[in-house]
């Protein structure tokens, strides 16, 4: 109700008007009762039966009028159904933006796509559908018990022994507890095949070249098994309660007709065979309203379990932005004594770490995977806060200085960049919003991009994604290095962003970088160490802590980490194909 705002009176009017309409639907069924009493009455002598008609029409009028009503009633709760998940998808992508990157990152981006799309639009067909479809189920119930009170009650009270069976049988094993537990599960495995399937599609030109199959995405694959192993298992379970549940409710009409053949041993009247008719032909509303409460209850389970979803990412702190911005007076990065460690982590991902870049100072990040080098740089720009110690900016913490400010200090590329389904100039001048379109062409220059743009016809104006062109890994991360150019920050992170480059592009990025890093303060993470070779100061990490620091010369001259990764990386540089060939794998 929050999030629909004024339209919640459209909610509530759905719900009236549903119900509204549900009883008047069963005013026709009075109708065709009263045409079966007319005929009986008369006969055999029928053209005497002169409210036939009239009571028909009546039906007629009144069905059209309930079914007028109930769609009244649908367009109103559609509408209100509508403004709800426009309005929670866009308050969750707003919460998102302002989520520390480092959290957006370490989620499965399959993940936040189906929170932010598919639990949003479970909420549409709840209020949508479901709603004002259980303010009928209410009414009619009740609707029913009235005409069943005026009619003969005991035919009424047996016909209503089927319908608590099915909703005992309802209550007890198809609902309740077990049915939320089973939701919950049901969306996790949902989620973890979402979230597995984007990575697995991210990787099929890896599959592709090396001939392998799906079972290479051992996580894919076993994604899909165990919700094959959950939906089976959940299946066999409902089997019987939901066989029992359709036996009872479609079934009433069965215990009349048995009740009927014991009332009637002494006789039978034309009032009760009347009456008999009706409880019949109105049990099937009986039955269409059992389920709509069986699937109403199910919505309500699947809808709260979405919402506890989005509850999720609404949860997550973010970080706290500094009531008063300060300005840093240049661009030296200092780390004092940093430790920090992820959610639920055993041991700390960064452990008491300082280190120093000068303004105009290259510093390199290398070590062994998992030793801290990403951390560390997300920390820098902020994407978390450090759980002790400072990190400061031209001598300013940077928890004091304002997130559009430390934004405008610091660009950092990625190893993987992602390029949005818009225009090349659009993508790049996300780097400066307001820059020229002369401006991004020479950013696009700077960066070695001219031989992309060259090759399209409609040149920067080529739409990148599914409605234009697609680029190479190569490419995407050169389009990125000119959005680097364009922001101009005096700082300059760069993580692994030649990682997924092929030879020629890898020659093209490097030369892009040697402009791009003029005058800056440059923090560099590489597996490539010949790519780091010239820093003023290169810091090896194992385990979150510095193990050994220097430039490529120092380090080489003993015994360390360094040296052991300088070799093993040289021999796999010089590694070549012996003259007898590679046998087929």
């Amino acid at each position: 109700m929050y999030y629909a705002g004024s339209h919640k009176y459209l909610i509530y009017a759905s719900c009236i008007l549903a119900a509204l309409s549900a009883l008047i639907a069963l005013i026709p069924f009075y109708d065709v009762w009263r045409i079966m009493k007319e005929v009986l009455e008369v006969r055999p002598d029928f053209s005497a039966a002169v409210y036939i008609k009239s009571y028909g029409w009546q039906a007629v009028g009144f069905a059209l009028l309930s079914m007028v009503i109930y769609i009244a009633g649908l367009m109103c709760s559609h509408k209100a159904a509508f403004r709800v998940q426009a309005t929670m998808r866009t308050v969750m992508m707003e919460y998102i933006m302002k989520l520390p990157l480092g959290y957006v990152e370490s989620q499965r981006t399959g993940k936040i796509r189906k929170i932010v799309a598919d639990s949003s639009a479970a909420t549409e067909t709840y209020l949508a559908h479901n709603l004002p479809d259980k303010a009928v189920s209410m009414a009619t119930p009740v609707g029913l018990l009235i005409m069943m009170a005026v009619f003969d009650w005991r035919l009424g009270l047996i016909s209503l022994i089927p319908a608590l069976i099915a909703f005992l049988l309802m209550g007890t094993l198809m609902m309740g507890p077990k049915l939320a537990k089973d939701m919950k599960e049901y969306q996790n495995a949902l989620e973890a095949m979402s979230s597995e399937a984007v990575e697995y599609i991210r990787g099929i030109p890896v599959v592709k070249t090396f001939r392998q199959t799906v079972f290479s995405f051992k996580r894919f694959k076993k994604a899909i098994d165990e919700y094959e192993k959950w939906t089976i298992s959940y299946t066999k379970s409902m089997m019987k309660p939901m066989v029992g549940f359709t036996t009872a409710s479609n079934g009433i009409f069965a215990v009349l007709i048995i009740a009927a053949y014991v009332f009637t041993g002494h006789g039978v009247t034309d009032t009760f065979i009347l009456n008999l008719f009706f409880y019949i032909i109105i049990t099937s509303i009986l039955t269409v309203t059992l389920m709509k409460i069986a699937y109403a209850g199910e919505s309500q389970m699947i809808v709260e379990d979405a919402l506890n979803r989005m509850d999720e990412i609404l949860n997550v702190k973010t970080l706290p932005e500094a009531e008063v911005t300060k300005q840093p007076k240049d661009a030296a990065v200092s780390v004092q004594n940093v430790t920090f460690a992820y959610d639920g982590a055993k041991r700390n991902a960064i452990d008491g770490i300082s280190l120093q870049a000068k303004v105009g100072e290259h510093i390199a990040l290398v070590g062994p995977s998992g030793g801290g080098k990403t951390t560390l740089a997300s920390l820098i720009a902020r994407f978390w806060d450090v759980k002790s110690g400072a990190i400061k900016i031209g001598g300013v913490d940077v928890k004091e200085i304002g997130s559009k400010e430390l934004m405008n200090q610091v660009s950092y590329v990625f190893q993987d960049s992602k390029l949005l389904k818009m225009s090349i100039l659009e993508n790049v001048r996300m780097g400066c919003p307001k820059a020229t379109d002369e401006e991004v062409i020479q950013a696009l220059k700077d960066a070695q991009c001219m031989d992309i743009i060259e090759k399209f016809p409609e040149g920067i104006h080529t739409m990148i994604g599914s409605k234009g062109v697609y680029v190479s890994g190569g490419e995407s991360q050169r389009l990125a290095i000119a959005r680097a150019f364009l922001k101009n920050a005096p700082i300059l992170i760069l993580d692994e962003a030649t990682a997924f480059a092929d030879p020629d592009n890898e020659r093209l990025v490097q030369q892009a970088f040697e402009t791009l890093s003029k005058d800056k303060t440059v923090i560099m993470i590489a597996h490539r160490l010949s790519t780091v070779t010239n820093a003023d100061c290169i810091y090896v990490l194992a385990e979150g802590k510095i193990a050994e620091s220097g430039t490529h010369e120092q380090l080489l001259e003993k015994d360390s980490i360094y040296k052991h990764m300088w070799s093993e990386y040289n021999k796999s540089v010089n590694w070549q194909v012996g003259k007898a060939g590679v046998s087929e794998c």
